[in-house]
């Protein structure tokens, strides 16, 4: 045998008596933080298998009391079941210090799952605050391009007299054109008299 067969053994046995003798006489096991206590690896074992046993023995339980009831009561426990399941989902889901304090807040809005036969589809929907100011702005929007396609707000009274002043300002330009042309067409005319009249000479 060599000599790491014997000490580690012993090494192990020595530790395991320690640790008994201070969790048995609750003595702190350093100078700093609280008393320690050690579970041994067979006393976990067995909660382990008492807990095993415990919901088997439930289940059996459960499965008794189900199969000497009327089928409608059955279908009920079934839906309250359900829920009960919902609602041990939502407290193991709590995160942080949630699940050790309970609270009591008036401010705080719990969340219902509702199942899809419960929900009101029909039924009036209520809006949320957003969703309510962009409606009322889409009919704001709306009053007032019909009110602006009616010329009746002030931008555009202002467009439609700015029209009304590109309109005179291009009639004008067209009249002046047109009597450039005229003023042309008879210079031109009349520049052609004068030679007709001077070749006929």
């Amino acid at each position: 045998m060599s000599f790491y067969e014997v000490v580690i053994p012993v090494l192990y046995v020595i530790y395991s008596q320690f640790l008994e003798y201070f969790t048995k006489t609750g003595r702190k096991g350093g100078h700093k933080g609280r008393a320690r206590q050690y579970t041994s690896p067979e006393e976990i074992d067995a909660q382990l298998q008492a807990e095993k046993q415990k919901a088997r023995e439930e289940e059996e339980q459960e499965e008794g009391e189900g199969a000497t009831g009327d089928p409608k009561k059955d279908k009920k426990s079934l839906d309250s079941d359900e829920s009960d399941e919902d609602d041990e989902d939502y407290q193991q889901k709590r995160k942080g210090v949630e699940g050790l304090i309970d609270i009591e807040n008036p401010n705080r809005v719990i969340q219902t799952t509702k199942k899809v036969t419960q929900l009101d589809l029909d039924g009036p929907k209520e809006l949320s605050r957003r969703e309510r100011e962009e409606i009322e702005k889409q009919k704001a929007k709306e009053r007032y391009m019909k009110m602006h396609l009616a010329g009746k707000t002030e931008q555009a009274k202002a467009d439609l007299a700015r029209l009304a002043i590109i309109r005179k300002q291009r009639e004008e330009a067209a009249r002046k054109k047109e009597e450039e042309r005229k003023a042309k067409d008879e210079a031109a005319m009349a520049g052609k008299r004068l030679q007709s009249l001077s070749l006929n000479k």
